[in-house]
């Protein structure tokens, strides 16, 4: 995938995980959450056999809000 494709999906699934953890962040911070999450659920995806990242179709979105979330949930946790 391209950088655009990369950042198109980073702020796509950062913006969808935050909205579905109730974490209000800007823009940077989605995208920076959705490319970290990406790597995070096709790591997970990947450990349980799954397919992972694939492009940029809605598999793949699925596959990083997934990890955006275990990466906010982590997040959230050392903050308390």
């Amino acid at each position: 995938m391209g950088v655009i494709a990369w950042l198109v999906l980073g702020a796509l699934s950062g913006w969808i995980a935050n909205r579905l953890m109730n974490s209000r962040t800007g823009l940077i911070d989605n995208i920076i959450t959705g490319i970290i999450g990406s790597f995070i659920g096709g790591f997970v995806f990947n450990f349980f056999g799954a397919e992972t990242i694939t492009g940029l179709n809605l598999h793949s979105i699925f596959v990083s809000v997934v990890g955006a979330c275990i990466l906010l949930w982590i997040i959230n946790q050392i903050r308390r």
